[in-house]
């Protein structure tokens, strides 16, 4: 069974094996755990405001997705470390919409209006995945000044709340 809560310490670790092999490994984003220093101070960047930060779990409480949300103001917030597990990808679980979905109506029941997220473009199926929730997308030079950008991103998303 998998279980989707909010960010508790005890998912600290977890979140580090899922994270880093993905970015690193499997899709070889030039990214170091040093250069996500957000990753051991989750509750001082991402539950704050109107923010947060899942975790789903397996059964065997092993971390298997992430989705977090920065608040940025005026009533926006940022995606940011969308991740889920490769076995876990796909349709038979739809662990990638669970997650997407629990951001969104966090946003809606939290008044936040827009969310903004970058990415890169070998994340061919992260692209196709936020097209599909209606995400669009954005220019570079279009993003509010407010955004907290990440170096590695090239591509960049926008999806209004309602």
């Amino acid at each position: 069974m998998i279980t989707i809560q909010t960010y508790q310490p005890e998912h600290c670790q977890g979140i580090i094996d899922l994270i880093l092999p993905i970015q690193q490994i499997e899709f070889k984003v030039p990214i170091t755990l040093d250069d996500q220093p957000d990753l051991f101070t989750i509750p001082e960047v991402y539950q704050q405001g109107r923010g947060n930060f899942w975790v789903a779990t397996s059964a065997e409480n092993r971390v298997i997705g992430t989705i977090a949300l920065i608040e940025f103001p005026p009533h926006r917030a940022a995606l940011r470390k969308m991740f889920v597990a490769a076995e876990y990808r796909g349709k038979t679980y739809g662990l990638a919409q669970s997650l997407m979905d629990i951001a969104l109506e966090w946003c809606i029941k939290n008044g936040l209006k827009s969310i903004w997220l970058g990415t890169v473009p070998r994340l061919e199926a992260a692209v196709k995945f936020y097209e599909k929730n209606g995400f669009d997308r954005v220019a570079a030079d279009d993003l509010p000044l407010e955004f907290p950008r990440m170096a590695v991103d090239t591509l960049f998303f926008v999806k209004q709340v309602h």
